[in-house]
């Protein structure tokens, strides 16, 4: 149990640190008070400099490695209290061309942080996973306790990784607590997601690609609110428990497409439908009861937070651009 108000005595070590949530996840716990560990393969979602500016800091450290690596983790993990795992291969499209690396990636990486984190004897070990394991939902929303029904290579390794995660809380009595978060927008997030990916374009004077019909539904949350929900799960979630977290923030992807479309400044000309994704799940939606029951609350308005991150991206051309042009590039 890591209670509220530990700040500088909670030492943590963050898988993908350097990637979207991780990053953001990173600048929080340091606000804090907390000593971090970032400990990050660097693939082509994990950038050091959504990490700059920490690198003077004595309560900030960064490894280079990857979490397969089981000797290296275990070296890095050792005078830590707790490890938030957001180490994963996360886009849908990539894991329906190339599964392989999501299994290996989620499912054996998942498996090496909990050995290590046995090893070690951790206080506190959070998976942190997606709404997407589920499957999709026409009406209502998920809780923690229904039947898992992923639909692609990527929700089916992240589904497996929860699993691995809890096992070794019920086989070994590992401290395991688990987050399911619906997407997330916010600064950071690479552009081959929808909403940066979007933004950037339609900033380059491009088109939108949006699949299908446009009517797939998602919730969306903003990074700020889900590493808010990340922070009290790692303090106070049930040991063995899943919690939730979403925003009730529903839009379709074609009404998210607009919004974007108006913070950018174009019509809706710019919009130009695509092949439907195989397998794509109609609707997201889970039951937050119980992390609202721990007292948290989304507090970032989905127009305020979509309008400040097209902001974000508009003002620093200097990030996205040369992603664009890398492993993954979005051109």
């Amino acid at each position: 149990y890591l209670g509220p108000g530990n700040g500088p005595d909670v030492r943590l070590l963050v898988t993908g640190g350097a990637g979207f949530i991780g990053a953001n996840f990173v600048h929080r716990a340091l606000a804090d008070g907390h000593e971090v560990t970032v400990y990050d393969a660097l693939t082509y979602a994990g950038n050091l400099t959504n990490l700059a500016g920490l690198d003077d800091r004595a309560d900030y450290r960064f490894v280079h490695a990857d979490v397969r690596d089981g000797e290296t983790l275990v070296a890095a993990m050792r005078g830590h209290q707790a490890v938030v795992h957001f180490a994963a291969e996360s886009h849908v499209d990539r894991s329906i061309a190339d599964p392989a690396r999501f299994v290996s990636t989620n499912c054996e990486g998942t498996a090496t942080v909990c050995r290590a984190a046995l090893k070690v004897g951790l206080d506190r070990v959070l998976h942190v996973s997606t709404d997407e394991v589920y499957g999709s939902i026409d009406v209502g929303s998920f809780a923690e306790s229904d039947a898992l029904a992923p639909s692609s290579p990527y929700s089916a390794s992240k589904a497996a990784s929860d699993l691995i995660a809890l096992s070794y809380h019920r086989t070994h009595g590992l401290p395991v607590v688990v987050t399911r978060s619906t997407n997330n927008y916010g600064r950071f997030q690479f552009p081959e997601k929808v909403s940066p990916l979007f933004t950037t374009k339609l900033l380059r004077g491009e088109q939108s690609p949006l699949y299908g019909d446009g009517q797939n539904v998602r919730d969306w949350c903003h990074v700020y609110d889900n590493c808010d929900a990340v922070d009290l799960v790692l303090r106070e979630g049930e040991v063995g428990g899943i919690y939730n977290i979403g925003s009730g923030n529903e839009l379709t992807n074609r009404e998210l497409t607009v919004r974007l479309l108006e913070l950018c400044g174009a019509g809706e000309d710019r919009i130009r439908l695509v092949e439907d994704r195989p397998g794509h799940d109609r609707r997201y939606s889970v039951d937050t009861t119980r992390i609202r029951a721990l007292g948290w609350d989304p507090v970032r308005d989905v127009e305020a937070g979509l309008a400040e991150t097209v902001a974000w991206y508009r003002d620093h051309p200097e990030w996205w651009e040369p992603l664009l042009l890398g492993d993954g590039g979005v051109s």
